[in-house]
């Protein structure tokens, strides 16, 4: 979500401390989704005018996939996280610009794409919170929350892999660390 509104090569955001302001709810979800798509060779075929149809149709049992989804609803979070400013960057912007920049972007709702909570199909309303005086407090429950996705390590490029964390909500704050984290 950080890089969403602000994203540079010189930098990398820390989420450190979730906040969950409303009770933990869940819905299911199905889908209906194409199972193929249209290969390179048949696309290169047709532009060169060989007339082959490049259709895939939704209403062909053969080509739908039903995908079952179990999602969080009406959610509410207040995410805390760290920029850093990387050492080997090779701008000469001072740190503290990164940080203007990241503030004024987030006051005016701009962003480099928008913001999603785990699919790009739930879009997320972000706004900053410099005060929390009148805001919401998080919920009173504690519980694990068991494995979660933290980050993928590009230290491969060519594979990058996942690394997760033990997520465990105490009274409504989950505080994210990769200490015991696994790949």
């Amino acid at each position: 979500m950080f890089e969403a509104i602000l994203w540079k090569p010189a930098i990398r955001w820390h989420v450190r401390r979730i906040e969950v302001l409303k009770p933990v709810r869940f819905m299911n979800l199905r889908r209906n989704e194409v199972g193929s798509k249209i290969s390179v060779s048949n696309v290169a075929k047709s532009m060169n005018g060989s007339g082959i149809d490049l259709s895939i149709y939704a209403d062909d049992p053969s080509e739908r996939a039903q995908r079952a989804s179990l999602l969080l609803r009406d959610v509410a979070y207040r995410v805390h996280a760290d920029l850093e400013v990387r050492a080997d960057r090779q701008d000469p912007m001072p740190p503290q610009k990164y940080h203007v920049m990241f503030e004024r972007r987030a006051e005016n709702g701009q962003w480099v794409n928008q913001p999603y909570l785990g699919c790009r199909e739930f879009a997320a309303r972000v706004r900053l919170v410099t005060e929390s005086v009148n805001e919401p407090a998080p919920i009173g429950e504690t519980r694990a929350l068991g494995w979660m996705l933290h980050d993928l390590d590009f230290t491969d490029p060519a594979d990058p892999q996942p690394v997760f964390f033990r997520a465990q909500m105490t009274a409504g704050v989950i505080e994210v660390s990769t200490e015991g984290a696994a790949p």
